[in-house]
């Protein structure tokens, strides 16, 4: 954890209680049908998290997007497109065939999602019940799924996923703005399953110790596994690099934990000899691109390399320097697309 977020963390501890109330109170009006919760006609997934920052959910909605549409399914993503300038009660992205909005507009992570889902419309929109109620009515969908949507109360939904990152984990287990936490761990009682993303040798052991303590306090509830499988970087036109083949780089990013991607890079023997990290959803600017194309060629680097959450943003932008990006590949065991497809055929059929 950085300096100024231990620092604000160690300020914002007495808060904690308070928010985690309000929180509480919030989901039990909820629970109590005070404030409205919609069902929908088509069976809901949401993948979410109970911990602020990266924990995944975008490869991981990418991955059941994919797999639902492999079962026969027509899904759509739902996002609130954090970042976006698109304010439209209804922003389609993409209609599964064709992009419309950049990823200024859409937000990073629709853009990406968008990019990399064929024949997979993605949506977003404030207020979630309209692009999701489009995507039925409009789009054909016959499943939803709401691209970080655990606090999102107002819809019912069918699967309630919690990721966590197996390094960071629940962090120091604080409600914010004590901690990392967005609501109280009580929470999580009202998930169906988790899934601890990231996981590495080197992280493996305390993720099982931890997948334990959440078999324990949350019974019924299974726990699953994932990791992101780095893929030869890829220049903007042409098809991947192996990585001997890679000259000497100079690396940037703007995503919520940096030092994932610099690891990434080392652990694939490319030579980086500078890097530079900026806020997660940073966007970059003429001036800025400038300079880190100055920093790389001082550094003597030939190219630059970038995360695929970056590259998107950078697409109205000039390089003097070539653009390398790195792709990950979201990978599971089998007992994952197993409990999904389990629990969708265990779904009473829609109201007619």
């Amino acid at each position: 954890m950085s300096p100024p977020l231990s620092l604000l963390f160690a300020f914002g501890r007495p808060l904690s209680p308070i928010y985690s109330l309000l929180m509480t109170i919030r989901q039990q009006l909820y629970r109590s049908r005070v404030l409205t919760v919609h069902r929908l006609p088509v069976p809901v997934i949401s993948v979410g998290n109970l911990t602020m920052g990266g924990t995944g959910k975008t490869p991981t909605v990418a991955y059941i997007a994919q797999y639902l549409r492999s079962l026969g399914h027509r899904p759509a993503v739902i996002s609130r497109g954090y970042g976006g300038s698109a304010t439209a009660a209804v922003n389609v992205v993409s209609d599964g065939d064709q992009i419309y909005l950049n990823a200024h507009q859409a937000g990073d992570e629709p853009y990406m999602l968008a990019c990399n889902l064929r024949h997979i419309p993605v949506l977003t929109g404030k207020i979630r019940l309209h692009p999701c109620r489009h995507a039925i009515e409009r789009l054909g969908s016959t499943i939803l799924i709401l691209d970080d949507g655990f606090q999102h109360l107002s819809i019912a939904r069918d699967i309630d996923l919690v990721l966590f990152n197996a390094t960071t984990l629940a962090g120091n287990s604080r409600v914010f703005p004590g901690g990392e936490l967005r609501e109280p761990v009580s929470a999580l009682n009202r998930c169906s399953a988790f899934l601890l993303t990231g996981i590495t040798d080197f992280n493996r052991q305390r993720a099982e110790r931890f997948a334990d303590l959440l078999q324990k306090r949350f019974a019924g509830r299974e726990v699953f596994y994932s990791s992101l499988e780095a893929i030869a970087p890829e220049p903007l036109q042409d098809g991947p690099t192996p990585a001997g083949q890679i000259g000497p780089v100079y690396a940037f990013c703007a995503i919520a934990h940096p030092d994932r991607f610099f690891t990434t890079l080392a652990s694939l023997d490319i030579p980086v000899l500078g890097q530079q990290a900026f806020r997660d959803h940073h966007r970059y600017n003429q001036q800025e691109i400038d300079a880190i194309c100055q920093r790389a060629r001082l550094a003597g680097a030939g190219s630059l390399i970038t995360t695929e959450k970056d590259r998107g943003k950078l697409e109205t932008l000039h390089l003097t320097l070539p653009l390398l990006t790195l792709k990950t590949s979201f990978v599971t065991g089998s007992a994952f697309p197993e409990y999904l497809g389990t629990s969708l055929q265990q779904l009473p059929p829609p109201a007619p």
